[in-house]
């Protein structure tokens, strides 16, 4: 199912839930009634519990976002550590280079088409992965330099290899959810007594009111919703990509 979908559904239903019982609700006042005579500390706590739940959810949101943001720029660590190992190969013989290259591509091919996908769907990296990391491990530290050129070399090509594998493993812990359950719950239960807070203010079955109330709910379904998207980095609509892969080895033509 679409994330739109989703969306698009979640609004509706919180839209529906609030007008339904608010109309419903409207039945039961008596036509006496004065909504001016409501308390004015009920409006005072209704502000106020309002005001504390979007300062929640702008944090959760902020957290969410950071996260995301976090688990991209990890991905072009690796992309780029990729790309130095390929430029700074060039000083090796030809059959050494060649190796290195065609197992640094071999590796970001294996990431792009295959272990992205597992991140997404299940939040954790592969063995396969590893195994594909560790060969161009040993391609450049099993290398034994015979030049002071190459020599010289060795060691900025050895810290790379270790800088991919530092971004990988980074990758790998941000590729899961964020947010933890206690959390959810304590976002799903300050919006249901948010939107609840409503009917203290003795709502009636004026439109402006509906519509006020309508938009509301609406609100925070949304809100609610944006959260969720960010919360697996790898995994939803607004997530991180493999773009940098995608600038730095475009001769594998990835993403066509």
């Amino acid at each position: 199912m679409s994330e739109w979908l989703v969306l698009s559904l979640a609004m509706a239903a919180a839209c529906a839930v609030v007008l339904s019982i608010a109309f419903f609700n409207s039945r039961r006042i008596r036509d006496d009634d004065d909504p001016s005579e409501t308390p004015d500390v009920i409006e005072y706590m209704t502000m106020m519990i309002g005001v504390i739940y979007a300062i929640v959810l702008g944090l959760a949101i902020a957290g969410v976002w950071e996260g995301r943001g976090a688990a991209q720029e990890y991905v072009r660590q690796e992309a780029q550590a990729l790309h130095e190992i390929n430029v700074r190969s060039e000083v090796y013989p030809a059959d050494v280079r060649t190796r290195i290259r065609s197992d640094v591509d071999a590796y970001v091919t294996y990431v792009v088409d295959t272990e992205w996908k597992e991140m997404a769907d299940h939040g954790n990296l592969t063995a396969r992965g590893g195994e594909l990391l560790e060969r161009i491990r040993r391609d450049v530290t099993d290398y034994e330099p015979r030049t002071d050129h190459e020599g010289q070399a060795y060691q900025p090509l050895v810290d790379q290899v270790a800088a991919v594998d530092d971004a990988r493993s980074s990758r790998g812990d941000s590729a899961g959810a964020t947010m933890p359950g206690v959390v959810w719950f304590g976002l799903i239960a300050g919006a249901l007594v948010t939107v609840g807070l409503i009917f203290t203010l003795q709502i009636r079955r004026s439109f402006r009111e509906m519509l006020l109330a309508g938009l509301f709910s609406a609100l925070i379904a949304f809100l609610l919703f944006l959260i969720w998207d960010f919360d697996a980095p790898f995994g939803r609509g607004i997530s991180a990509t493999a773009e940098p892969f995608l600038n730095q080895f475009p001769h594998l033509g990835l993403g066509d």
